[in-house]
């Protein structure tokens, strides 16, 4: 999934006003994404003992501030209903996945296993898999599947940045990467603990310091988050997915990948870097093969509103 144009620009106190209405409005009710009317906006605000005059600021001829807002709210809920949820999987279908994927393609990488142990010690389905399709399309050129030290970014052969945590994968290393990702599946969870929890603003850390990065030092890094398992995020983790969805358009991660979307978009992504290869001679191949495959424009759930100024932060 990549953000929609209309809402990745918006400032933050789009994403302010976003977060307080999600908090005090309910991210779902009786187990369905909420949708918030401009009425249900203006009277929680004024509860709140907070303007909401705001909200009938122009953005366009036909638009206003609190029209954006609304828009915004029911994007995100037809976005999950519709993209993220038919593509999250249980345990045995990621496993299903993993073993037809395994079946057709020789790895040298080492299985990743679960911190579980016992019978409920497994391979991390979902890691696995993205570590044979990024495998394969690499071919033999180097990628880290597996870091053990933290993102650095150097200039004239000097730390420039070094990142407060460890990544899930990095190409083509964790020193000067051109991407990195980030993997949350909890395949056989029956609770949702601070643990997931924590995973989603980890991420939210992470893209807050490739920003400033970004913004400092023109230098860009792409940062991808791959989540999965139906029961973990869908049944009991419908809020965070939201703030997933937050996270996406407020450009703190480039993409992020829901389940079985991995096993088309993944190797896509992957071919995209190759192309950066030409752009940047540093990193290019050991091997003289190169796939070049440009992605195809494709459409939005949401169809784009043209807008004109914002209010000021």
């Amino acid at each position: 999934m990549i953000p929609v144009s209309t809402f990745q620009a918006q400032p933050r106190h789009f994403w302010a006003h976003v977060k307080l209405l999600s908090e005090g409005l309910n991210y779902s009710l009786r187990g369905t994404i909420r949708r918030y009317t401009l009425k249900e906006i203006q009277q929680f605000l004024t509860d709140y003992g907070l303007s909401s005059s705001h909200l009938q600021d122009p953005l366009g001829p036909d638009y206003t501030y609190g029209d954006l807002i609304v828009a915004y709210i029911n994007y995100r809920a037809d976005v999950l209903e519709r993209s993220v949820l038919p593509n999250l999987m249980n345990r045995e279908q990621a496993k299903a996945d993993f073993e037809q994927l395994r079946s057709n393609f020789k790895a040298t990488l080492p299985q990743v296993y679960n911190k579980q142990s016992g019978i409920k010690r497994h391979p991390a389905y979902l890691t696995c898999i993205v570590n044979l399709l990024t495998e394969q399309v690499l071919d033999e050129r180097y990628f880290n599947h597996n870091p053990q030290g933290l993102i650095v970014v150097t200039n004239e052969g000097r730390p420039l940045r070094t990142f407060s945590r460890r990544m899930d994968g990095a190409y083509p290393s964790i020193v000067n990467p051109l991407a990195v990702w980030e993997i949350k599946e909890y395949y056989g969870t029956t609770t949702f603990g601070s643990r997931v929890a924590d995973g989603v603003y980890e991420t939210m850390l992470d893209g807050e310091e490739f920003a400033e990065l970004q913004e400092h030092s023109s230098i860009e890094i792409k940062h991808y988050l791959i989540v999965d398992d139906y029961f973990t995020w869908w049944v009991k983790g419908k809020s965070y997915l939201c703030r997933i969805i937050h996270m996406l358009h407020m450009g703190l991660v480039d993409e992020v990948l829901f389940g079985k979307e991995v096993l088309t978009r993944w190797p896509e992504i992957v071919r995209s870097w190759l192309d950066i290869d030409f752009v940047r001679p540093d990193l290019r191949p050991l091997s003289p093969k190169v796939i070049r495959e440009r992605r195809r424009p494709e459409g939005t759930l949401w169809e784009n509103i043209e807008l004109h100024e914002s209010p000021g932060e």
